[in-house]
This record gives C-alpha cells, sequence and structure tokens, in this order.
C-alpha cells in the first residue's frame, strides 16, 4: 500500500463493502440550486444503515484485519458515528468491541453505541483526553485500534462515497464536504480528484474548534479547545502524531469554509423543511454553507450529508425557531 491511500485502495474498497454498506441515493436540490445559482445534488449518506458515513471505513478496516487481530477485539475513540458505525461491523463479525469517549459526546449516541453491544468508557472532556483511555486498553489489554479517520483503510472505505458521487453526478465541479479530523474529505478528494483533477473540494466546519483548519493553518497538528455545537460530530482533534489525513488534505482540498451556529441551524432546518430529512448539525453543513453564501458556482455541486443522528428534542427545537424559519425565508 501507498504511503497515503489511493484510488487504487478505494476501489478494493469498495469491492470489499460490497453487500456490507448501502449505496446512498444522489437527490438534485432545487432549492439550493436556485440559491447558488449552479445544479446541486445532495447525496444522502445519513441513510447509511447506521445514520452516518462512518460505517464505510470502520467496515473496511475490519475487513482488513487478521483473524488473530479480531479475536482480540477492537477500540477506538469517537465523537459518537465512528463509534456506532465500528460497533455496528463487530456485532456484525462477532468481534468485541470498546468505544471511548469524552464527556461531550450527546447521550443519545452514546446510547445508540452501547445498544449495538460495544462497551462504552467515558473519559475526559475532550477526544484527545479520551484517546487516552483508548492507548490504555491497547497497551493493557491488547485490543487492536482503529481509529476514527486517521488510518488508510478508513480512509480508503470513506473514499467509496466520492467513487459513488462519480457515479452519480459525472460531471461534478466541485464537492462540499463536512470537514473533522479528515477521514472523509481525504478519501473522498482522493477519489474525486484521481478522475476529475480540476473538480475543487471544499471542507467545511464550524468555528467553535475547527481542529482541522487550525492544523492546515499551521502547517502541523495543533491541539484545539473543544466547544459544544450544534456540529457535535465535528469536534474532536486530529491527533498530533497525524499520519495521513492533514498531508492528503494539504495536497487535495481547495478551500475551508467555517460556519457559525445560526448558518449550521439554517442548514438543519433547510432539510428539515425543503428536503423533508433529518440531518445532524455536522451533516447539513454542506446546506448551510450554500445558504449563507460561501460557496461559488462553479458548476454541478455535490453536497454531502452525512449524519442522521440528531438528539430529537434539539432538531425538534431547531426546526420550529421562528427565527431560523425566518433566515430560510429571506
Amino acid at each position: 500500500m501507498s504511503a497515503h491511500p489511493g484510488l487504487a485502495e478505494i476501489e478494493r474498497a469498495r469491492a470489499a463493502l460490497m453487500g456490507r454498506v448501502r449505496q446512498t441515493p444522489a437527490r438534485p436540490s432545487p432549492g439550493l440550486a436556485r440559491r447558488l445559482g449552479a445544479p446541486v445534488v445532495l447525496k444522502h449518506e445519513h441513510e447509511q444503515i447506521t445514520g452516518a458515513f462512518k460505517l464505510r471505513g470502520a467496515t473496511n478496516a475490519l475487513a482488513n484485519l487478521t483473524d488473530a487481530e479480531r479475536a482480540r477485539g477492537v477500540v477506538t475513540v469517537s465523537t459518537g458515528n465512528h463509534g456506532r458505525a465500528l460497533a455496528h461491523a463487530a456485532r456484525e463479525a462477532g468481534v468485541r468491541c470498546v468505544v471511548a469517549m469524552s464527556r461531550l459526546v450527546p447521550a443519545n449516541k452514546r446510547d445508540a453505541i452501547a445498544a449495538l453491544g460495544a462497551e462504552i468508557a467515558i473519559h475526559g472532556a475532550s477526544q484527545d483526553e479520551a484517546q487516552g483511555e483508548v492507548d490504555r486498553r491497547v497497551a493493557e489489554e491488547r485490543l487492536v485500534e482503529i481509529p476514527p479517520f486517521d488510518h488508510p483503510d478508513v480512509i480508503a472505505g470513506q473514499g467509496t462515497l466520492g467513487l459513488e458521487i462519480l457515479d452519480d453526478v459525472p460531471d461534478v465541479a466541485q464537492v462540499l464536504i463536512p470537514l473533522s479530523g479528515g477521514g472523509l474529505a481525504a478519501g473522498v478528494a482522493a477519489a474525486v480528484k484521481a478522475r476529475r483533477p480540476r473538480a475543487r473540494v471544499v471542507g467545511i466546519s464550524m468555528e467553535r474548534g475547527a481542529a482541522m483548519h487550525a492544523s492546515l493553518a499551521a502547517g502541523r497538528p495543533v491541539l484545539v479547545e473543544e466547544a459544544q455545537s450544534l456540529a457535535d460530530s465535528l469536534g474532536g482533534g486530529i491527533g498530533l502524531e497525524n499520519r495521513h489525513t492533514l498531508a492528503m488534505l494539504r495536497d487535495l482540498m481547495d478551500e475551508v469554509v467555517l460556519l457559525t451556529e445560526d448558518e449550521i441551524a439554517a442548514g438543519m432546518a433547510f432539510c428539515h423543511v425543503a428536503e423533508g430529512v433529518v440531518v445532524e448539525g455536522g451533516g447539513a453543513v454542506g446546506p448551510a454553507a450554500i445558504l449563507a453564501g460561501r460557496i461559488r458556482p462553479i458548476g454541478p455541486t455535490v453536497a454531502l450529508l452525512t449524519g442522521a443522528n440528531v438528539d430529537p428534542a434539539q432538531h425538534a427545537r431547531i426546526v420550529s425557531d421562528p427565527a431560523i424559519l425566518e433566515r430560510l425565508a429571506r
């Protein structure tokens, strides 16, 4: 395997995932197309089996373990969606799974992971602190770590979304990708740029604690303070020993857009009101960036809706807020 996963690894991952994950639908969004002034297609990855794209990377990584490694069990750190994905994949394979999370992870995400049979370990007030529990389990229990993003097999698995985008929209001009640790953005960018080098890849995150954005600006992995955000799934650091995603995104990503909490809320409400779908804050940042006027109309644009695992009470509050609905009507 090359230093970083490329098109060959992503194509192998697609074969490995056949029948294990859903090929999710891509649907035009007339409302966003009017706002942008160019065709917009939404990739409904929130309809994935576990409610988020993370199942692709977790399943591919687990599929590439040896029998001896599977017998030892797996462990990961997660802000929610990767843990749920790994728990699902591990249950399907009959493998022990431990998920470490910080106190900031919403209860609905913790409960969903536990319901899949994974062991939950709450540790610290950030993903970086929760990583300490993973390191302890690896050292003391010899569990195999499958990290949420900075791993070649995880990146390649997420990159299968890029292949589907190319199938769905062969003339795609730009792709809007929620940006956190960079596994999704790196994998999708690697796939799309391999086939359409001139297509733009735009990473989108929240203003509060965007670790990859800060690390790209610094030219090295940096720690950022995590804060509560509607885009909770985009929280967490990129790892001070980051080996793949930072370098890949430095080379492959064209731009990063940061959004306010109000803009993220508007994206969630738009998905509900105009598209009839429930999408969590971190999964709705693509539409939110278009609504906020942060995206250029350069041609057919694909926005990834990456997760549906939102607290129901929070979602109901946002989509019924008169101020947010008024913002959409402008």
